[in-house]
């Protein structure tokens, strides 16, 4: 079979594959938007000392005591993505940073006063924005559950995906 004549696909193949391009688009679309609206939240208190990406990464880190290995390896970062903006954040006193007493090479890090000040911020838009998803009836406990349930499927998927190509 050639690579420029895939096999026809059948009327609910196509419509399927539509369906999860559109989806594929949409995570896309929503990741952009959520990062546009924490910006926006930091503009609106004059906080324009750090990007949404940054906030977003004070946030995943919370209280924890993590490196950038951890944080990629939980599936938050990229490598390059996460090890240049944890140095940021470490310059500007957003978090503390130890080299690791048993491999020399690994920095751990953590929030700092300023830092945890950061993901605070972060946590009371998520908390604003979830009772508004709820009071205003776009949508439930319900409806919030499936659509988790489904990400995650698709995530353990993908991860399949990705550990049984080679």
């Amino acid at each position: 079979m050639s690579m420029h004549n895939p096999p026809a696909l059948s009327p609910d193949q196509r419509n399927f594959m539509t369906g999860y391009l559109e989806s594929l688009s949409l995570v896309e679309r929503l990741h952009r938007l959520l990062l546009d609206v924490i910006k926006d939240e930091f503009e609106r208190l004059g906080q324009l000392e750090i990007n949404a990406v940054q906030a977003l990464l004070l946030f995943n880190i919370g209280d924890n005591e993590v490196t950038a290995g951890e944080l990629k390896s939980r599936g938050y970062y990229q490598g390059s993505n996460v090890s240049y903006n944890l140095k940021k954040l470490v310059e500007m006193g957003f978090m503390h940073h130890q080299r690791c007493e048993i491999d020399r090479r690994s920095v751990r890090v953590r929030l700092t006063q300023k830092g945890r000040e950061i993901r605070d911020v972060v946590t009371q838009l998520f908390e604003r924005h979830a009772d508004g998803l709820q009071s205003r009836g776009v949508l439930g406990a319900d409806g919030i559950d499936q659509i988790t349930h489904s990400l995650r499927r698709v995530e353990r998927y993908w991860t399949d995906q990705i550990r049984y190509i080679y």
